[in-house]
């Protein structure tokens, strides 16, 4: 009887512990299920993504610098009058050779007319006294005249001559006083404003400027550039003249020209190395005094792979962005940079070309996190610039 009682409460037992297994199988599968299905239906993270392209992009060095007329001239008198006729408007484009003022050329013609007789008549009196020295001489040389009265004549001879050459110098410096009297353009360009009227009184001495003229087709730019890309200035304009691109103020591209002249020092106080560019500034966008942002092209860099700007974000360790795997989560990747310019980033190394990465949301995600891309990925704006590593 014991023996049976005993053997119910084991089978009992045995049941209440099989019960007891299956109510905690069933309670925590149905947790695990839970939290699956949790997991599972965790929201997914909003991204925008551009598309990592491979190209070539430009590298360029920036500078700032300021318009110069290709030649200047501020043009004033080199004789004393009175201004008779002005020969153009201001701001007009002359040629070399135009005609600006008019001194009044009555003084130096006058002047040409008086040495231009004096020289006639010094002419006519050395006719006289050669012909009277040869026949001093011919009498000399048979006794009937002294030899002092024959070397008196040759220095009167002499003498006549040296007039003559004077009155010459007169004459050809009345020439050119009376061709500085017709004040003329020096070179093309373009003349600014007038200084002085007609009827006003004008002396050399005094050095006053009547205009300036101003060649702007063609034009310099004189820029600064760091000088630690000095020997690559040097290196890539010893192959072929290096281009340089002006902008206004608003980043709108003003010309395109070449590099002209390297400085043959670097500045001390700025460590800057100055550069001279000319531009043809045919369409006159580029004015003498104007200030320009620079831009020096360097080199091409070739097949490089190239991302937004606002994909590479920087910690304290570099730089990373967040790339879109194809199981749709966001992998951390640390990138190496070799320039940012004008919103676009070159990468050395960490992003291939075609891969998506992360351009807006990336400040929400972490490793592995699951993400909904909004719209369909576009490729990043085409890189103009870049800057060099560093």
């Amino acid at each position: 009887m014991k023996k049976e009682i005993v053997a119910r409460l084991g089978a009992i037992g045995a049941l209440a512990c099989v019960a007891g297994a299956g109510y905690l199988f069933l309670q925590y599968s149905g947790r695990d299920r839970a939290a699956q299905a949790a997991i599972a239906g965790q929201a997914a993270i909003p991204v925008t993504t551009a598309v990592a392209e491979q190209k070539d992009v430009p590298l360029y060095v920036r500078g700032i610098g300021t318009v110069q007329a290709y030649n200047t001239a501020v043009i004033r008198t080199r004789v004393d009058g009175e201004i008779v006729k002005v020969a153009f408007q201001e701001g007009q484009d002359v040629k070399a050779g135009d005609p600006l003022f008019q001194i009044d050329p009555r003084p130096f013609q006058a002047a040409l007319d008086e040495a231009t007789a004096t020289q006639t008549r010094n002419q006519a009196q050395l006719v006289g006294a050669e012909l009277d020295l040869n026949r001093y001489i011919q009498m000399a040389n048979q006794g009937f005249q002294s030899i002092q009265l024959r070397d008196q004549q040759q220095a009167k001879v002499d003498a006549l001559k040296g007039s003559i050459a004077a009155d010459e110098a007169a004459m050809h410096t009345a020439r050119l006083n009376l061709a500085y009297a017709n004040i003329r353009a020096p070179f093309d360009g373009r003349t600014g404003t007038r200084l002085v009227d007609i009827g006003n009184l004008v002396q050399a001495s005094q050095a006053t400027s009547l205009v300036s003229i101003n060649q702007i087709k063609p034009i310099y730019v004189n820029f600064t550039v760091p000088q630690d890309v000095n020997d690559d200035v040097r290196r890539n304009q010893a192959q072929d003249a290096l281009t340089v691109i002006a902008y206004g103020s608003n980043e709108a591209e003003l010309a395109r020209g070449t590099l002209s002249v390297i400085d043959n020092q670097i500045d001390t106080t700025t460590g800057t190395l100055r550069l001279k560019a000319s531009f043809a500034n045919d369409d006159e966008r580029l004015w003498p005094g104007q200030f320009v942002n620079v831009r020096l092209l360097l080199s091409m860099r070739s097949g490089t792979v190239t991302v937004p700007q606002r994909a590479a974000m920087q910690a304290a360790s570099g730089y990373f962005c967040f790339v879109v795997k194809a199981d749709g989560t966001a992998e951390r990747r640390v990138i190496e940079l070799a320039g940012v310019q004008d919103g676009v980033a070159v990468i050395a190394r960490g992003v291939a070309a075609g891969e998506n990465v992360v351009i807006d949301g990336q400040f929400r995600l972490t490793d592995g996190a699951r993400v909904r891309v909004q719209t369909a990925p576009v490729p990043p704006a085409v890189a103009t610039t870049s800057a060099p590593k560093g």
